[in-house]
């Protein structure tokens, strides 16, 4: 159990790993490259040795095989303590692996879960993995900028009276948009049921340390979430946090999950990260982030000073009671430059070296994190000023907020088998033209943001297949599709035709 008592100065996994380059232990175990030796050369130039001398693993090098020393037990303790949850676990793979987890521990097959319908990929794959049977809710979408917004409590009161068999609810918050839902009230609906709540937290691993961000999920009553240190906080990349709070989830049925689908190999220096980046925050948290959201402003007040460019805000929560924003996610519209965001992201990389999270037909998405200073955020803003310029002679088709990838797309379709039921159903592959009404056997993800357009067992729509073209012509990559070209698309055999 999360104790806050504990001393959240201490990082015991993380000096567990130091002590082990300390010692000068001689290993016999893996990894192969024995702490750098049999690196290549230019790898070991690349990385440093010091890096590749910590490159240890878990069993056998920060403990022994048989983790008699429970250190990264002590970690997680510590890391529930500070998101102020009952239990954690350390996490690879990202928070994909707390996606996978959650579904198979919270479903059997056929059983009912409401599950949020702008997902992220892992979460359909966990559908298709534990065979349960989705009941989806959208999250409301602005009328002006389409984009999603919030997950209304009221749709989730709907689907629960709807499907009372539900076993639990499954929600995104924040959205990929930055956007983030009345979780306190949605917790209460769910809990007065009898129902776990659990959160694809991904993006919200600092709403934690700083009252001027929404509420974290386990601040809001949530029962489970996952969180990806990696993603805007110290964490080394593919590092994420499971954390459980309250009865409704069975701890030892949920790790057992995770143990299911976890590497049998972890690496220690991920684990360490973990412990330090939580540490920190623990720490320094409110401080980091109060400077953190200085900058984010900053830039933003900035950047809507170019002409061309939009920087959607706070204003899309106006009218939204409950709904929160994060200021750090700031999503800018290109399409006013004449561009679209695929030709914004390689003129800033090209020209300004300046990457972003995700481009799209209309935007860019930038992210501002605990790891920014005035002089990036000043780069930030000469590379956009330089971009404003750089598109006086470019064209582009015109575009429009109706092709976002987080709009009104992300529901334009219905759902007429499971993910499970259509993806192991009898397929055939059809042109994309000729798929219009019939049921996807496979997803098509536009990534990022990650979010499938089309799930297995959804019907493939006209609104679908236009933006899916126009995405395809302007460099959009797919995740998913046997064909990422899209010439053809997985579909439902017909009866007697497969």
């Amino acid at each position: 159990m999360g104790d806050r008592g504990l001393d959240q100065r201490q990082a015991p996994y993380f000096e567990a790993w130091l002590e082990y380059r300390r010692q000068a232990i001689v290993s016999f175990s893996t990894p192969g490259h024995k702490q750098g030796r049999g690196v290549a050369p230019e790898l070991v130039e690349a990385l440093g040795e010091a890096a590749l001398e910590l490159d240890i693993p878990h069993a056998g090098g920060v403990d022994d095989t048989h983790l008699s020393r429970d250190l990264l037990g002590q970690a997680e303790r510590l890391a529930a303590a500070a998101w102020q949850a009952d239990d954690a676990i350390f996490l690879l793979n990202g928070s994909t692996t707390g996606n996978l987890a959650f579904m198979l521990a919270a479903c059997r097959p056929g059983q009912t879960i409401v599950v949020s319908r702008t997902l992220h990929k892992s979460l359909l794959a966990g559908l298709i993995l534990s065979g349960a049977r989705p009941v989806y809710v959208c999250p409301a979408i602005h009328p002006e900028a389409n984009v999603t917004l919030d997950i209304p409590p009221a749709a989730v009161r709907e689907a629960l009276e709807r499907h009372p068999q539900a076993r639990a609810v499954a929600l995104v918050s924040p959205a990929y948009t930055g956007v983030s839902s009345d979780l306190p009230e949605i917790a209460r609906i769910c809990h007065e049921r009898e129902i776990s709540l659990f959160v694809d937290e991904a993006w919200g691993p600092h709403f934690a340390f700083h009252p001027a961000l929404p509420h974290s999920a386990m601040q809001a009553g949530a029962d489970a979430a996952v969180t990806s240190i990696h993603k805007l906080l110290g964490g080394l990349t593919q590092t994420a946090l499971l954390t459980m709070k309250g009865s409704r989830i069975t701890r030892s049925r949920l790790a057992s999950a995770v143990a299911l689908l976890h590497t049998t190999s972890p690496a220690a220096m991920l684990y360490a990260s973990i412990d330090v980046a939580r540490r920190r925050m623990a720490l320094e948290g409110e401080s980091l982030l109060s400077r953190t959201l200085e900058l984010a402003w900053q830039a933003r007040e900035a950047l809507a000073q170019i002409p061309g460019l939009r920087i959607l805000g706070p204003e899309l929560i106006a009218s939204r009671p409950g709904a929160g924003f994060d200021p750090t996610r700031i999503l800018v519209d290109v399409h006013g430059l004449g561009l679209t965001g695929y030709q914004a992201e390689t003129i800033l990389r090209e020209r300004f070296r300046i990457t972003v999270e995700m481009s799209d037909l209309v935007s860019v998405m930038l992210l501002v994190t605990i790891g920014d200073t005035l002089e990036t955020i000043r780069h930030l803003i000469e590379g956009f000023a330089g971009l404003a310029q750089a598109a006086e002679s470019c064209s582009a088709p015109a575009v429009s907020a109706d092709l976002r990838s987080t709009g009104a797309v992300l529901a334009a379709t219905q759902q007429v088998l499971t993910p499970r039921e259509a993806f192991f159903a009898p397929a055939e592959p059809v042109p994309l033209d000729s798929a219009i009404g019939r049921v996807a056997a496979e997803p098509i993800t536009p990534y990022p943001p990650g979010i499938p357009v089309v799930a297995p067992g959804e019907l493939i729509t006209p609104e679908v297949v236009d933006y899916l073209r126009a995405g395809l012509a302007a460099g959009m990559y797919l995740s998913g599709p046997a064909d990422p070209t899209l010439r053809t698309v997985r579909v439902v055999a017909e009866t007697g035709r497969a």
